[in-house]
Formats: structure tokens, C-alpha cells, sequence
């Protein structure tokens, strides 16, 4: 029986965007059962005692970019530190990731997730603007007037508070965030972790 993961995320989150190819990876390498669940940030931070990034004290602002860079280039991947399209309201994003996983399943909205991070990221994209989640989607095989159809019912609203209330009583404060058969890790530094985990499940 295949190991079940809720995987919460940020659209917008460097670390969920540093992140996302590799868990992929040991979610194939592990067949295991991955729901991908997008989280409202300012909802989640309010009601687990975080703060927005521009909130933060100014030391805590800056060791990030020394975080940032030291895991970018640990890993080899590409991103831009001050991207021009951050700090962004994810909303939009967030509901069309969710809106992806309820009519494609949760490897095509996986894949569209790490493309809208990507675009952000390395890409100089908007994921503000619905012409670039437009293209994103197009460029994935998906139907992008179909999801933005869907983003505006309020089934989907509904859905997308649903992800982020689920997470919070999951124990999830920040993202990137696994749930693994009941067992938290968070953030993509916990990813050797994460393996551990499924390797004893499997």
C-alpha cells in the first residue's frame, strides 16, 4: 500500500521552490502518494505566529539571503535572490494549483506548482498576473481558461481555505511542510529526513 504524504506548500516560498524537484523525485523513488495542498501564507502566519517576510526583524531579513544563497549554490540551482515579481499575493496561484489537483490529479498540479516557483524564482514571471500563470499552464499541458473558470466559484474558495485550515491543524506553520503518515517535517533542509522516513515505510 503506497505511503501517503499531505505536501503543504507556498507558491511563492524560495524554500518550497528549492525544494519541490527533489521531493518529487523521492515521492517516485518511493511511490508514494503525494496530495498537494497550497496554503494561504497570512492566514496560516496569523493563526501559528509568524510574520510576512517585510514584518520580520532586519536581521532576520538578512540572514535569509545568506541562507539563500549558500543553498543555491549547495544545490546547484538557479534563483534569483531579489526577483523582480517579490513579494507577491500568491492567492490567485494558490487557487489555480488547487484548482489543478481537483480536475488533473496531484502530479499535474505538483509539476504546475514547481513551474509557477520556477517562474518566480529563476524566471522573472509574475505570479501576480494571470497573463504569466496563463502561459505557465499553457506550457504544462493544461487548460488554463478551464482553471481560471474554476478559480472564480466559490467551490474552489472554499477548497483553497480548506487546505490552509487542514494544514494548521496538521501542525503546519511555514512551507515547505510534509506530512508523512502523521509525522511532520518542515521546511526543505528536512528533506534526508523525509527519506529516512519513507525508506522505513517501504
Amino acid at each position: 500500500m503506497a505511503v501517503k504524504i499531505d505536501y503543504y506548500v507556498f507558491i511563492s516560498s524560495p524554500w518550497a521552490y528549492l525544494g519541490s524537484e527533489r521531493f518529487a523525485t523521492l515521492a517516485r523513488k518511493y511511490a508514494a502518494q503525494v496530495t498537494i495542498i497550497p496554503m494561504a501564507p497570512l492566514t496560516l502566519f496569523d493563526a501559528t505566529g509568524g510574520l510576512p517576510l517585510l514584518k520580520r526583524a532586519q536581521q532576520r531579513q538578512d540572514y535569509r539571503f545568506v541562507e539563500l544563497e549558500r543553498w543555491r549554490s549547495h544545490l546547484g540551482v538557479k534563483l534569483n535572490l531579489r526577483p523582480k515579481g517579490f513579494p507577491t499575493n500568491e492567492t490567485m496561484a494558490g487557487k489555480l494549483v488547487t484548482a489543478a489537483r481537483d480536475s488533473a490529479g496531484n502530479d499535474k498540479a505538483i509539476t504546475l506548482a514547481h513551474a509557477m516557483m520556477r517562474g518566480l524564482w529563476a524566471e522573472e514571471r509574475d505570479i501576480a498576473n494571470p497573463d504569466d500563470l496563463k502561459q505557465v499552464i499553457t506550457e504544462n499541458g493544461l487548460d488554463a481558461g478551464k482553471l481560471f473558470a474554476a478559480i472564480e466559484t466559490p467551490e474552489l474558495l472554499a477548497e483553497y481555505g480548506r487546505g490552509t485550515q487542514q494544514a494548521i491543524a496538521a501542525g503546519a506553520f511555514g512551507a515547505p511542510f510534509y506530512v508523512i503518515e502523521g509525522e511532520p517535517f518542515w521546511g526543505q533542509d528536512r528533506l534526508d529526513f523525509v527519506e529516512r522516513k519513507l525508506a522505513g515505510l517501504t
